[in-house]
């Protein structure tokens, strides 16, 4: 794909687009106006299907249902200029209603598809929740300004009173769907950008176009959004980043999502739309809606308690995952070094109470660092995964013989070293534990272990440093096996505390 090319037109359609659209607008309302906003109309709708076929994205289904959208709304657009300057004749209700009634559909069909394509299954609970909160303060004010009106307007006409909710309802439905695909997470594309630009103009033109008819007013100055937003639909099927458009969240991680300042002050604006515009009727004398703000106040205080609720959740979840980190290793998933030198001393203010044996043993994987130099640093760390499993495995199938009245306790105390505390089990029984687990090493390699009982007496570093020394003696004696430590000495040696070197 020639992405020069597409960088061109795409340059070139901006610049004749926005030239066409302000020569449109500074023409007397006319037919001549008329045929040239339809030409542009048109002449966008041809670029949008152009960007589609040329670049084929992913999600081509919600491209194509933007595309019939927006070919509604020009062909109502036409429809309304034959009328006009051509038949002299203003019918009402025409087939162009139910052109512009039937765009809304598809174009917010097409925002459904791209929310679909960019979440890929995953929930996103915060995210449904930020659209309602936006989509109920626009519907107050689309009743207020637009909708209530419309229908004081209509009187008895039931046809008029449909039409003055369908068209004020389909913006909702839009803005709804709109503000749904801004608060998923995923590309933020240029296109993304031109395309959200696009059906922001078409929501602005729109709703003033409907003011301006409920008020008499005169309605030529919607031309000019309304022209933009064509070009901008254009602009985003003709940027090359249309195809990322859909592009899904990166990782599960994504999902909830993220609470910016700048969206924290959206929500609050959003939240206050209610009793502000309760305040405005007020200070300007005018007839309050009570019931509508009443309503709405509730179903916005509700979904922002949901909102926090779901904050809370999100934290408390962030939380745990940062207290599990804390206490277990990365790699292996086991117990670390802090949490394991704080087991050692619950298991001996408990072994000292229950008059219960304590042991400790020490394994360290044989000639690690040669396995890591032959065949990498990736499949060191494999073996070390494989390793803790194959030996969290063998405790949990030795656990009928451990008993409910013992513990065990496997942790990563660094590198290739592993600790294994044992609860109620006396020196020979802890040797023989250990010694089933060697068997279970798995990729042909073997460990060397040290087991020390401890005396009651001994500090937790004492204590590790007798089964260390024990399993130094094990290295020196030519690996691949279990050694007990020797009972300790009457003295202790403060030194023994600080753990030996080993290859």
């Amino acid at each position: 794909m020639d992405t020069s090319r597409g960088g061109t037109l795409f340059r070139l359609h901006l610049a004749v687009g926005t030239l066409l659209t302000l020569v449109c607008c500074a023409l007397p309302d006319t037919g001549w106006r008329s045929v040239l906003y339809s030409t542009v109309s048109f002449a966008c709708l041809g670029l949008l299907v152009v960007g589609i076929r040329r670049h084929r994205p992913r999600a081509s289904a919600g491209w194509w249902l933007i595309a019939a959208g927006v070919g509604l709304w020009s062909t109502a657009d036409l429809l309304w200029g034959v009328w006009t300057w051509i038949l002299d004749i203003d019918p009402f209700p025409s087939p162009a209603d139910a052109l512009y009634l039937t765009s809304y559909l598809f174009m917010a069909g097409g925002f459904a598809r791209f929310v679909r394509a960019r979440r890929r299954g995953q929930g996103d609970r915060e995210g449904v929740i930020d659209s309602l909160i936006f989509t109920v303060g626009f519907v107050l004010l689309s009743w207020v300004l637009l909708m209530r009106p419309g229908l004081e307007l209509a009187g008895s006409s039931t046809v008029a009173g449909a039409l003055a909710a369908a068209y004020p309802l389909g913006d909702v439905l839009l803005l709804a769907l709109l503000v749904r695909m801004l608060t998923t997470t995923g590309a933020r594309t240029a296109a993304f950008r031109w395309l959200a630009a696009a059906t922001g103009l078409l929501l602005v033109a729109d709703c003033g176009y409907q003011y301006a008819v409920m008020r008499d007013l005169p309605d030529s100055f919607v031309d000019l959004p309304f022209l933009l937003a064509y070009v901008c639909f254009a602009a985003a099927a003709l940027h090359p980043s249309m195809r990322q458009l859909t592009d899904p969240v990166a990782a599960a991680d994504e999902t909830d999502t993220r609470f910016t300042r700048r969206r924290l002050v959206a929500l609050t604006l959003a939240s206050l739309l209610s009793p502000g515009t309760l305040l405005v009727q007020l200070a300007l004398g005018v007839r309050p809606e009570a019931w509508a703000v009443a309503s709405t106040s509730v179903v916005l205080f509700l979904l922002v308690v949901a909102r926090m609720s779901g904050l809370l959740r999100h934290l408390e979840q962030q939380a745990s995952r940062l207290a599990d980190m804390a206490r277990t290793d990365a790699l292996t998933g086991l117990p670390n070094r802090r949490t394991s030198d704080a087991e050692l001393e619950r298991m001996q203010t408990r072994a000292r109470a229950e008059g219960s044996p304590l042991c400790v043993a020490v394994l360290d994987l044989d000639r690690f660092k040669s396995f890591n130099d032959t065949f990498g640093h990736q499949a060191g760390d494999s073996l070390l995964v494989q390793s803790a499993t194959a030996w969290r495995a063998g405790l949990e199938a030795a656990r009928a013989a451990i008993g409910p009245d013992r513990a065990a306790m496997l942790g990563r105390w660094g590198g290739e070293e592993f600790v294994l505390l044992l609860l109620g089990h006396d020196l020979d029984g802890a040797v023989a534990l250990v010694e089933g687990l060697r068997e279970r090493t798995p990729a042909g390699q073997t460990f060397s272990a040290g087991v020390a009982s401890w005396s009651g007496l001994e500090s937790p570093a004492e204590l590790f440093a007798r089964a260390d020394a024990a399993l130094y003696a094990a290295k020196e004696g030519g690996r691949d096996r279990v050694v007990p430590a020797a009972a300790p000495s009457p003295v202790s040696d403060d030194a023994a505390g600080t753990p030996v070197s080993r290859g």
